[in-house]
């Protein structure tokens, strides 16, 4: 059961509820490059358990954001895209990094990691791939 406050908009909380969730934000980011596999979601993800992935594309899934797509092939493979309503959030995610990169300070540690040279902090550039097209 979601609660609401009777003072903020309905739609913006429920909005909030929704890609404000735990690993939601990463995994977006990575759905607007491209379809994407399981394996090289929890790949890329490289934190989030194959539970937690499972439980975010199946509630993302419902939601109408994420399309999950089985591709005929021997073996059967099974392709994770964002739907129009989902790459319609590449400016929201495009505006948190760019937030994140004037604002957030990262602890040393984290910047010293062994992967912080090869992060996507330099991909932080707006998914102009993912822009909605309208017919």
């Amino acid at each position: 059961m979601n609660r609401h406050s009777q003072q903020l908009c309905p739609r913006f909380q429920t909005a909030i509820n929704l890609i404000g969730k735990r690993w939601t934000g990463m995994l977006l980011n990575v759905l607007l490059r491209g379809p994407a596999r399981f394996g090289e979601l929890l790949e890329r993800l490289e934190v989030v358990g194959d539970r937690m992935l499972s439980e975010r594309l199946k509630e993302l899934e419902a939601e109408g954001i994420v399309e999950r797509r089985v591709v005929p092939s021997h073996p059967v493979r099974v392709e994770y895209e964002l739907t129009d309503k989902g790459r319609a959030l590449a400016p929201v995610v495009d505006a948190v990094a760019k937030w994140a990169e004037a604002w957030i300070v990262l602890d040393p540690k984290v910047a010293q990691a062994p992967k912080a040279a090869e992060s996507d902090c330099d991909e932080a550039k707006p998914h102009a791939a993912a822009r909605v097209k309208r017919a």
